[in-house]
Order: C-alpha cells, then structure tokens, then sequence
C-alpha cells in the first residue's frame, strides 16, 4: 500500500515537474507558433473576400497593406512583454485573434450588415497583429530557457511559423472540405484555442545544464522535416489529384502525430531525465540545482522596475553581449547597422515574394505553375529558416564564425535569385523561387539571434521585434516606390490591357527587369552593410559569448551521482 502511495507521489510528482519545465515549454511554443503564421494564408481565402464584399484591386490592396501592417507592427506588443504576465499576452492574442477573424467571417459570409472597408482593414489587422503577443512570449521564453542553443530553437521556432500555413489548410481540409469560407472561421478559432490552453506554460525556468542536449534538438529537427515533407507533398499532390474526404482526415491525423505527439514525446522524455537529475541532486546537495544566469539576482531579468530601466544611462553602455536597455540598443551602432542589413534583406525577399503571382503572369505561366512557384518558395523558406538556425550554431561553436558571416553571404545569394526573375530564361524562375525562398528564411533567425547576443535577454521582447519591424518598411519602401510604379510604368509603355488605371496589365521579361535589378544591388547594399557588422564583432564572437550563462563546474561527488544515458 505505501509502495502504491509512494509510486501515484512520484508520478504526480513527474507530472507537475514536467508541466513547469523548460522542455515543455519548448513543446508549447512548437504549437503556438504552428499556429501563428496563419497571415500567408490570406492570399487563399482573399478571393472570397472580393466576391462576397464586391472589392475591386485598390480595395485588396488597402486590405493586404494592413494584414502586413497588422503582423510586423509589434513594438508595442513587446513593450506589454516586458512588464504583462504571460496569461495576460495570450488571453490578449486569443480575443484579438478570434475577434478579428470572426468579424470577417461574419461579413463574408453576410450574418451581418456590409462593413466599411475602414472596418475590414482594422478587422484584419486586429487579426494579423494578435499572434505577435503570443510569439514574443513563446520565443522570448525559449530563447532564455535555452540561451546557449538560441539560434537552433530560433531556427526551429521560425520553421514551425513558416510551415503554420500548410499545416492549417491540411488541418481545415480534414474539418470543413474545401469551404474558402469556413478557412477564416478555423483561423479564427484554432489559433486561440492554442493560445488559451498554453497560457499558463511560459515561464523562465531554473534548470541543471543537460548533457548532449544538442541532440535532443537535433531529434525536434527529424520530426520537423518529416512533418514538412509530409505537409508540402499533399499541399503540392492536392493540386493534381482529387482526395476524398477520407484521405484528408488520414493526412489530418499524420500532421496531428508529427506536430503533437512525436514532440510531445521527446519533450517528456527530457523532462523525465531533469526530473531524474534533480533527485538525485536533492539527496546529496539541496543546492545543486543552479538558476541560470537571466534568473539570478546578478543578472536581474526578475524582480526590478523594466519600464524606469528603458530610459536609465542612454549612453553608458554595457558591452556586447551584455544587458542593454531599450534605447541604449536602438541607438547602438550596431542596431543601426543591423535594422539597414534587415531593411535591404528581408525588405526585399518580402517585395519579391509579395510580387511572385504577377511575375508569373508577365512571364506567360498558367495559374496551377504560380502556385508550383508558391509552394517552392514555401518549402525553401521552411529549409533556410532550419538550416541557418542549425549551421550558424555549428559554426558559432566550433570555428567561432560571427553570425553576420552567414546573414552576409545570404544577402548576396538572394541577388542571384533577383538577377534570374530580372534576366529570366528557360527554367529560370523555378531556380529563383528556390534561392529566394531559402535566402529569406534564413535570414530571420539569423536576425534574432544576432540581437539577442550582442544586446543581451533582458530586453529581448521588444528588441527582436524593433528589429523585424526593418522587413515591412524596407518592403514598403522598394514595393510602393520601386517594383509597382514601374509595373505601372511599362504596362503603361506596352499598352497590354488598359481597362482601368489601376488594373494595368504588364506582359514580357521586361516588366519587373529594371525593378529586380534594383533589388539585387539593395540584396548587394545590405550584405556590404552585414560585412561591416562582422567586422566590428569579430572579437566578440572570437570569445565566449555564453560564458555567462554556463553552470559553474560541478564537484566530483556530484558528477558521481548525475544520471548519464545514451541518446541517438
């Protein structure tokens, strides 16, 4: 009887202690941010939304302007980041997010009168702009959880974001068919129903460093690409040949296993072995388990006033790496530095993306062949978000290559994928969506990391999302005053189709030549710019920049009584 007392103790015990872990909550953040790009799906269900509510091209575009607007604008998001419990930023994410998506399906599916269309652009972006207080939470935590593995959790936390649109329709076809209509109600109800059940999980956790923990990783990255492989192939196959309804709940229940039991699974498993560790540890030195460096009082991520911080000492700067202010980072050469590589980058690769159906349309392809170009750029992204995130740490740790190292050669690769849309030829467009989907995606951990390591973790919520804000404003930049207006002017020149003004209809390799050309030398520009960032970092990479966040060696008597085991 006391063995069975004893046993249910342990295995609550277990529960409780993997309910609170940093694996988990790793878990967790995997979901959520599945969950949160459901934004690259609007250019599936956007026809509905011009045949329901009768918009022409002008008011498509005013609608796409604040979708964009609405998912990069999160500054202010990460200022309630640095001060709002975690509850509160998901119960924020899960009311805007369903609020905005539901009001928009009320419209489209006329439940209720006809909006404005001043009121469908401010329903979607109350939409768009919901995930980004459950992201900053759910990659913020991981990152501290995990700050000496952070561009590897970077890596796979973006490609869980930049697989969420085909994990969602394959999720929507299981549940709904093929009803466009019914998409905008499952985004309004997944993404919160995700943000609701997680949102007592993200806290910064105290933890034993972990043996081999690279390898656990590596084991998240397996799944990741099964997943991915699995998803873009009945994405791709979906477009050729007639499922039933049979097979999408089939395929529903492969994602369901590859996104929510596989990682659940390797997650319980770490948490079983720290849990293990920590027993062990308690019978022989109640003070072995050691809080990481952003929890202890030296480092103060806990327990002081953030927002007085914001202002205090603008220009007596710590060093790299160390914790720097909010306005102490902005104003930095090095920010300054980086916010112009980020604006010529992912600027962009954004601009050539957004522009990709009517590239395809001025070059004489047929729709299902721009959608091939689509799921190319889709499943390159998804490559380059893991493969930077993964190959920057491995070459961080063993050969001590500064990060803008890998963000300066994927700037010049993404020219070539500019130059092949500027002079295209046979096949060269297929070669384009390639480069440019990869180059893109690696570009945003790379990012990330490089301001989490060179102005610290106590401020990362909102620094990390002052940075991503460069992508939209350099994407604003080159599209609304480069690539459209000369669109507009060679469509003009050829006089294809001249319906209306605002419809002008360019056709032949020169409509986006002198545009892309533009592009690949601000591709050119901003890589100059990240070479100079490497140069001025050199040092601090040539060191030990996760120095601080290590354990202290352990005594004998204590590595005596750590578990060890074998991972594969």
């Amino acid at each position: 009887m006391d063995s069975r007392g004893s046993n249910q103790s342990q295995s609550c015990g277990f529960v409780l202690h993997s309910i609170k872990g940093r694996w988990f909550s790793l878990y967790a953040a995997f979901l959520i941010t599945a969950g949160s790009g459901t934004v690259y799906l609007f250019g599936t269900y956007s026809t509905e939304i011009i045949v329901s509510m009768g918009y022409d091209q002008s008011e498509l575009r005013k609608l796409t302007f604040y979708k964009d607007f609405g998912s990069n604008f999160a500054v202010l998001n990460g200022l309630l980041a640095e001060i709002a419990p975690s509850w509160l930023l998901f119960l924020l994410s899960a009311g805007m997010n369903f609020w905005g998506y539901f009001m928009i399906w009320l419209a489209v599916t006329k439940k209720i009168a006809k909006p404005e269309i001043w009121q469908m652009c401010f329903f979607i972006f109350i939409g768009a702009n919901a995930p980004n207080f459950s992201d900053t939470r759910a990659i913020v935590t991981s990152v501290r959880n995990f700050p000496e593995s952070r561009g590897v959790v970077l890596g796979l936390l973006k490609s869980y974001i930049g697989l969420s649109g085909p994990i969602v329709s394959l999720l929507h076809w299981a549940l709904y068919g093929k009803d466009l209509k019914s998409l905008i109600l499952f985004i309004a109800w997944f993404p919160a129903f995700l943000d609701i059940v997680f949102m007592f999980t993200f806290q910064e956790k105290k933890f034993t460093r972990q043996p081999q923990e690279m390898r656990v990783f590596y084991h998240y990255l397996y799944v990741s690409i099964a997943m991915a492989v699995f998803v873009m192939v009945m994405t791709i196959s979906e477009r050729h040949v007639k499922f039933s309804s049979t097979s999408y709940v089939g395929s529903a229940m492969v994602v369901f296993v590859f996104l929510f039991i596989l990682p659940l699974l390797i997650s319980l498993r770490e948490e079983h072995f720290d849990w293990t560790i920590n027993n062990s540890y308690s019978k022989t030195n109640n003070n072995i388990e050691i809080s990481r460096g952003i929890q202890s009082k030296e480092n103060g991520y806990v327990g002081e006033s953030r927002i007085s911080s914001f202002f205090n000492n603008i220009w007596n700067k710590p060093g790299r790496g160390g914790d720097h202010t909010v306005l102490q980072a902005i104003l930095s050469t090095d920010m300054m530095y980086l916010f112009f590589t980020t604006a010529c980058g992912l600027g962009a690769g954004l601009t050539a993306i957004n522009n990709l159906k009517q590239i395809g349309e001025a070059l004489g392809y047929p729709t299902e062949t721009i959608q091939a170009f689509a799921s190319l750029v889709n499943i390159w992204n998804y490559v380059g978000r893991v493969y930077s995130g993964f190959v920057s740490e491995y070459l961080l740790r063993k050969y001590k290559i500064p990060r803008p190292a890998m963000l300066t050669f994927m700037l010049a690769l993404s020219s070539v994928g500019y130059i092949l849309i500027a002079f295209p030829f046979r096949g060269s467009i297929y070669l384009a969506c390639v480069i440019i989907g990869f180059s893109y995606g690696s570009q945003l951990p790379l990012v990330n990391a490089i301001i989490s390591e060179l102005f610290g973790l106590k401020h990362y919520s909102t620094l990390f999302n002052c940075g991503q804000f460069a992508s939209p404003l350099g994407a604003y930049i080159l599209n609304a005053k480069i690539v459209q207006p000369n669109y507009q002017r060679m469509a003009e020149s050829l006089i294809m189709d001249e319906t209306s003004v605002d419809n002008l209809i360019c056709s032949g390799e020169v409509c986006f030549k002198d545009s892309f050309t533009v592009l690949a030398s601000v591709a050119i520009l901003g890589g100059f710019i990240s070479q100079i960032l490497m140069e001025r970092t050199r040092k601090f990479y040539e060191g030990d920049i996760y120095k601080r966040f290590r354990d202290p060696p352990q005594n004998s008597a204590e590595e005596q009584t750590s578990p060890t085991r074998e991972t594969s």
